[in-house]
């Protein structure tokens, strides 16, 4: 087996695991006699943990349908947290005043193991997390000596209080394809050629931060935006008059994540945090995130027009 087949295979085995984990919750979900919506966020969690397990030998066709329910689902409201098990806030003090600093021990284990994995092997980007997130999962139960049944818990507890929006990241991707190949970067190019001169750096490199930012709130994923923003408007109206590429595009870029922190679309940095931590404004991370994410946008069209021409 050679490193392509290898990786593929490695890649088919994460995407089982996580098919599997919510298999788990459509379990915890069933065993609910008091959830108020059982049914419907049972067969959410079911259809989705079938995808992401047999996704490669389901017909497309099937699978399309599958979203479509899941999409009625979710707006008729039948996906909802049903009833979780309390914390003991004395057991979870004590544990934590016992394990000190090394509780972040695993968090910071996932990027460092990622990143050597990705810079010393063949290995894909997406491979190497699943690598690093399992490895880090056992090297968990090592530090915080957890059993097993603490571990399916509270990952049925995750994957409630995210709720519907575990699927965002997978349709947002799907948006940006769709996006790309329905020619809405050349329309979009065509609307803002009709609003701003042509020959003004300053303006063209406004109108592509912002466009970048605006639109990653939009569909809550940057790399979705990127291609989509670079044909309308970094190609015609920064590149064509002298911007630097790879400075504008990496500007670029990362102008898209304060857009990122300005959206409830980028579930898992804005909403998952409120909900983990039961705030009752939902959008309390985004309020708090605001005033640096303009101030972050404002510093981007500055280092854009400072350095890259």
């Amino acid at each position: 087996m050679d490193m392509a087949q290898l990786s593929n295979t490695l890649l088919q085995i994460f995407y089982i695991m996580i098919g599997l984990y919510m298999g788990l919750t459509m379990v915890f979900t069933i065993k609910d006699k008091n959830h108020k919506t059982r049914i419907g966020t049972a067969l959410f969690w079911g259809i989705l943990s079938a995808v992401f397990m047999f996704g490669d030998y389901i017909p497309s066709q099937i699978v399309g349908a599958l979203v479509i329910v899941i999409a009625v689902l979710s707006a008729t409201k039948q996906i909802n947290i049903g009833t979780l098990k309390q914390l003991d806030e004395t057991f979870a003090t004590l544990k934590a005043e016992k394990l000190g600093l090394k509780i972040f021990i695993p968090s910071l284990s996932i990027a460092i193991i990622a990143m050597l994995i990705a810079s010393f092997t063949d290995f894909s980007g997406t491979v190497a997390i699943g690598i690093s997130s399992t490895l880090t999962l056992v090297l968990t139960f090592v530090i915080t000596k957890a059993k097993p049944k603490e571990f399916l818990e509270d990952s049925n507890r995750m994957y409630q209080s995210m709720g519907s929006f575990v699927i965002l990241p997978q349709l947002l991707a799907s948006l940006g394809v769709l996006f790309t190949a329905a020619g809405v970067g050349d329309k979009i190019s065509a609307i803002i050629s009709g609003v701003i001169p042509t020959g003004n750096v300053l303006v063209g490199v406004i109108a592509y931060c912002v466009g970048m930012a605006v639109f990653t709130a939009i569909m809550g994923n940057a790399f979705a935006a990127f291609s989509v923003i670079t044909v309308g408007v970094g190609l015609p109206f920064v590149f064509a008059q002298g911007g630097d590429p790879v400075v504008c595009s990496v500007l670029a870029l990362t102008a898209g994540y304060c857009g990122t922190l300005l959206t409830p679309m980028a579930a898992n940095f804005n909403i998952l945090p409120a909900a983990l931590l039961e705030l009752k404004d939902k959008n309390a991370v985004i309020k708090a995130q605001a005033p640096i994410a303009i101030i972050l946008l404002v510093t981007h069209i500055f280092l854009m027009y400072t350095l890259g021409f």
